[in-house]
């Protein structure tokens, strides 16, 4: 999005990007597609906030119906397997390249690092909920921003040394009309949202019953979106040990297959969510024993739907705010600090992930070497010297990480 929009096409500036990029971040939910809508209202109004979000998640969301068929009918094929085999050790490789890629941007000064630590090591060691690190890292930026603006003052040292062609939406663009903030449109904004989510929940428990699973995942997806903050990969372990550990829809081995298909898609990697509904709709049968195809859909777009939607309430509803407070490190800073907290938090996720991957038998702390899947180990470590030392794009890694798999499988 940044290279299309900021530097190709410039219909908008990188600091305007990344003060709303810092804005999605503080945000609950998925930070990509928030950007997407975000960017599309700031240009385009209401309508144009509605387009680009709705087209960012569609295709996708008919992508993962898609692959959950063809994982659940074919997946224990020896082809397919080995495939998956070789994927997920380079999943936790883009998952770190990740971390450094937004670390790279966001960890400017070193208490940005302090914060950063302290979130790994609270989520990590400690099990502190996602919600308080985020809290905690804004109070502290709210904080810097006062006793060291310059420390938290996130992005004003690459802008100082970039220069660009004019945008539609540059730096000193004033605000359009639309984007300032008005309290009759933001009741009126608030309310449709309430109201389309509360008749959609109504319906669903309405249809089938409020001990069904269609109503569980409405609820459940809902919380996710409002109380996972720092995107996609924040996100994953709550949904992980809600749809895995609370509910039972799908099993961990199957989680991290849907992370990999996940990734191997285009569009936002938390269509994951389109995965676990579709998987949790078939296992649990919500339209019947033999409803298979359209129940794991119908599962599917009820998880898609409660994930995205309280995202288009917080863009409309919050932007004319944001756009107000651009370039003042007062507001600014507070975001800085949850960036990078969340830049804590994804190293966590790669951690978590490395260790069902790598020691699939079970990994303990005083025994690294014990259970070691040293297949899995060289996959991944050579996913990692494609991603950061070629700089080779994630989809051809997926593509020799598969390869590999299969060489792995038919070698061993």
């Amino acid at each position: 999005m940044h290279r299309e929009l900021v530097d190709e096409k410039h219909w908008i500036s990188e600091q305007r990007f990344l003060h709303a990029l810092n804005f999605c971040m503080l945000l609950p939910g998925p930070e990509a597609t928030q950007l997407a809508t975000y960017i599309g209202w700031l240009m385009h109004r209401t309508w144009g906030g509605l387009v680009a979000g709705i087209l960012f998640v569609l295709p996708s969301l008919a992508t993962l119906i898609a692959l959950s068929w063809l994982y659940l009918a074919y997946g224990n094929a020896p082809l397919v397997s080995a495939a998956l085999y070789g994927i997920k050790p380079a999943i936790v490789a883009i998952v770190v390249h990740a971390a450094w890629r937004i670390g790279s941007r966001a960890l400017r000064h070193p208490m940005l690092w302090l914060i950063a630590i302290a979130a790994f090591v609270g989520i990590f060691a400690l099990h502190i909920a996602f919600p308080l690190i985020v809290a905690t890292a804004a109070v502290v930026g709210a904080i810097g921003g006062r006793v060291a603006p310059a420390a938290f003052a996130l992005g004003a040292q690459h802008r100082a040394a970039t220069t660009h062609a004019p945008a539609i939406i540059d730096d000193a663009t004033p605000p359009p009309p639309h984007a300032r903030y008005a309290a009759s449109r933001l009741a009126r904004v608030v309310i449709a949202f309430l109201g389309l989510w509360a008749v959609t929940l109504a319906a669903l428990g309405w249809i089938w019953n409020v001990d069904g699973t269609l109503f569980h995942m409405g609820w459940f997806f809902t919380k996710a979106a409002l109380l996972t903050f720092g995107g996609a990969y924040a996100v994953l372990p709550y949904v992980f040990q809600g749809a895995v550990e609370t509910y039972g829809w799908l099993t961990a081995p199957q989680m991290i297959d849907g992370l990999a298909l996940g990734e191997t898609t285009p569009g936002p990697l938390i269509m994951i969510v389109a995965f676990v509904g579709y998987l949790g709709g078939v296992s649990h049968h919500v339209l019947g024993p033999a409803s298979g195809f359209a129940a794991g859909a119908l599962g599917a777009c009820v998880a898609t739907f409660f994930t995205f939607l309280p995202s288009y309430l917080f863009i409309l509803a919050g932007g004319p705010l944001i756009e107000s407070t651009h370039g003042q490190v007062r507001f600014t800073a507070p975001l800085a600090g949850v960036t990078a907290a969340v830049v804590g938090t994804i190293v966590n996720l790669a951690v978590f992930f490395a260790m069902h991957v790598l020691w699939p038998r079970g990994w303990t702390a005083d025994a690294l070497g014990a259970g070691v899947d040293p297949w899995a180990l060289a996959i991944g470590i050579g996913a990692a010297v494609l991603l950061f030392r070629f700089r080779v794009g994630v989809i051809p890694v997926i593509g020799a990480a598969a390869v590999a798999g299969l060489l792995a499988k038919a070698l061993a």
